[in-house]
């Protein structure tokens, strides 16, 4: 008497369709993800612009219960920040900013530039933050660039 043995598994079609069914899905996805970096660059730049928003008025507010408009800096946390027209010097905002992670910080001229870093930390063209101090009774301008991103 012959036994039959029971076999399990797949049989060569069903592999074939799965694998082709998995080749769909994944030519959708990836495009789809390749975006969202983007995407998130882009958000991580407006993040930072709102936060540096923040940062000076909130070092406008302390600077203004001091009340000496005559001051020029204030302590946040311990740091002094210079002010400059009751907002913060183009070289001392980043001392408002509790992290900026993933941008680098220089200072050319009158004003500040939070640059957007890449993975392997070069800098990304055209996916920055700019601060401007505040002129006399204005406020300071903060411009974000997000063509590169």
């Amino acid at each position: 008497m012959k036994r039959r043995i029971a076999q399990g598994g797949f049989t060569l079609i069903e592999l074939v369709v799965v694998i082709t069914i998995l080749g769909i899905l994944a030519a959708f996805a990836v495009p789809r993800f390749a975006r969202l970096e983007g995407q998130a660059r882009l958000a991580a730049t407006q993040a930072l612009a709102g936060s540096i928003r923040s940062g000076a008025s909130l070092s406008h507010a302390l600077w203004l219960a001091q009340g000496d408009p005559a001051s020029t800096s204030v302590t946040m946390e311990g740091t002094s920040i210079e002010m400059v027209n009751g907002y913060p010097a183009s070289a001392f905002i980043d001392d408002t900013l509790v992290e900026f992670t993933g941008f680098a910080f220089t200072t050319p001229g009158a004003t500040s530039v939070f640059t957007k870093q890449s993975a392997t930390g070069s800098a990304i063209a055209n996916c920055l933050v700019t601060y401007t101090p505040a002129p006399v009774n204005g406020a300071p301008n903060v411009v974000t660039t997000t063509g590169g991103c």
